[in-house]
């Protein structure tokens, strides 16, 4: 080997440990602004109302920080690749004829099944964790925690305590387009719910008509409610305040009038509050639906196709208003 040839070859070397050296400085920004980025993900939802809020926003902020490196990384590419590698002007011949890398095959294949495997595995873990399907506590466990949460609603521990008698669930009906609440063990009804905070809550969803969705954006969990099935439900909320029950799901004409409110509460006004409303003599609920409706067969321009009209407003002990309606 030459003098030049060994020169030639020394600054290579010098070249690549170069490279590498700014190629891992430029993975450490891109793994740092990533991270950041995911706890920025936290400021982008409503208050976690819910422990389940708690764990579906670490999953997401989890999914951003990955996404944000998988991004940057093929963005920073692109942009080195168009800054640097691009042929001298007016270069119009062809490129090397490189055939394929195998190490870089595998590599390139190998690493987005480990990711999908990855990001599949914390999504089973974090739904199985919520457990918000089915039942809620098994009957042979005589002794439990009661409020089990924030962060592991399914993993309740013994305490020693003799376990309460067991609530009945919140049966919640949607029809188009109103939602009730009946409260079994007081014989009550309401147009909105009302729910201690820190204490399991359990419902059972019923549709009388078509597919509706159960949705509080401040809970983070959804069920759709399908025709012919009494689902059993349950979640619990940790922050007192009020929010927004939404029909996540196109259920007709007026579904985006299927609101109502959600109120948690702290156990001593939950209670107070049902005494209240069993005095309450049922009355017909404010019905959004039905009013919109009414007011577009008044007008004087008749669309010309059917619609449905709004199910008869239910009749209750408490209804809930409009206009005290925020989140």
């Amino acid at each position: 080997m030459t003098a030049n040839d060994q020169r030639t070859t020394d600054l290579n070397k010098v070249l690549n440990r170069r490279r590498i050296v700014n190629l891992t400085g430029l993975a450490i920004l891109n793994l740092l602004i990533s991270l950041w980025m995911g706890q920025q993900a936290y400021n982008w939802m409503p208050p976690q109302a819910s422990a389940e809020s708690v764990l579906v926003d670490k999953l997401f902020s989890f999914m951003t920080t990955v996404g944000t490196f998988i991004f940057l990384g093929v963005i920073g590419t692109l942009f080195y690749s168009i800054l640097f590698q691009r042929a001298a002007k007016y270069d119009d011949t062809d490129g090397p004829p490189i055939e394929g890398n195998v190490k870089l095959e595998v590599i390139w294949t190998a690493l987005p099944i480990l990711l999908v495997i990855w990001i599949g595995t914390v999504s089973y873990q974090t739904y199985d964790q919520m457990s918000i399907l089915g039942d809620i506590a098994p009957k042979a466990m005589e002794t439990v925690q009661t409020v089990p949460l924030p962060v592991e609603p399914k993993k309740m521990v013994a305490t020693g305590v003799e376990k309460p008698a067991e609530a009945a669930p919140i049966e919640v009906r949607s029809r188009q387009w109103s939602w009730e609440f009946r409260y079994l063990q007081q014989g009550i009804s309401s147009t909105e719910l009302h729910l201690p905070v820190d204490q399991r809550a359990r419902f059972k969803l019923i549709s009388e008509d078509v597919l509706h969705g159960f949705y509080v954006p401040a809970f983070r969990v959804k069920q759709d409610i399908v025709p012919g099935k009494a689902i059993d439900f349950s979640l619990t909320p940790i922050r007192e305040g009020r929010y927004r029950l939404r029909d996540s799901e196109y259920s007709g004409t007026y579904f985006a009038a299927n609101q109502t409110n959600v109120v948690v509460e702290s156990a001593e006004a939950y209670e107070q509050w049902l005494t209240t409303v069993a005095a309450t003599e049922p009355t017909a609920a404010e019905n959004v639906a039905q009013a919109e409706f009414n007011k577009s067969q008044e007008t004087s321009a008749r669309r010309g196709w059917p619609t449905i009209k709004p199910a008869p407003a239910p009749i209750v002990n408490y209804t809930s208003s409009e206009k005290d309606s925020h989140e």
